[in-house]
């Protein structure tokens, strides 16, 4: 509701910085996409990477550019960083600082600007989402949020077709389902020996509205 999206990037970032690390800077995000806030950028030369997401990290790939880029990483030994942040070993931590800052310096930059930027990463690493991932996610919440208003009973239907296979336990998916039902005002029809399929199924009432009729 505070990003108001207006294209499937949008809903892709959201999904990857909604977990530890990013999401504080889910606010900065949402302000700079509506000029509400000045877009910053840690170091002037992080800014085409940067650029996509209004100046804040949001993805795993930004992460190895960003120690591509500015401390002379391979995006193969950036990754190897990543992860070795990701562990959260004390050991581990220092040694890839220790090499993130001689790679940067070495490349010419300040030292106070290098240790911003591997502060700023850091708690990234082990909770950054990758792009790919991301607008996968994005794209499929794009989709289903369409179908389900604009075709919101044939939608809660499907949901609810597909609750025997859900992970999190199929009786309660379908009271989750059935709640909705019930929030948006979609009727849910009791079983019906004359009326019910094998599984939930769409039925027209006699006062015009479309139903969902639980199934056999």
């Amino acid at each position: 509701v505070e990003l108001k999206p207006t294209k499937v990037a949008d809903l892709a970032a959201l999904v990857a910085l909604y977990r530890p690390g990013p999401m504080q800077h889910i606010g900065t995000f949402c302000r700079a996409k509506h000029g509400e806030e000045k877009i910053a950028y840690p170091h002037p030369d992080l800014a085409d990477i940067l650029d996509e997401t209004y100046g804040v990290i949001t993805y795993q790939d930004q992460v190895l550019k960003i120690a591509q880029k500015f401390a002379g990483y391979s995006l193969g030994a950036a990754d190897i960083m990543r992860k070795a942040m990701g562990k959260k070993i004390p050991a581990l931590m220092q040694a890839e600082r220790e090499r993130f800052l001689a790679g940067a310096l070495a490349k010419g930059y300040r030292r106070s600007d290098v240790e911003k930027v591997f502060e700023l990463i850091e708690p990234f690493a082990g909770y950054a989402f990758n792009k790919a991932h991301a607008f996968a996610y994005g794209t499929i919440a794009y989709q289903t949020a369409y179908l389900k208003a604009k075709y919101p009973a044939e939608y809660m239907t499907a949901v609810l077709m597909q609750a025997p296979s859900h992970p999190a336990g199929a009786l309660a998916r379908i009271a989750q389902a059935y709640n909705e039902c019930v929030r948006v005002g979609i009727p849910v029809l009791p079983p019906d020996v004359s009326r019910s399929q094998a599984s939930f199924a769409l039925e027209d009432l006699p006062d015009g509205r479309t139903g969902i009729r639980f199934g056999l």
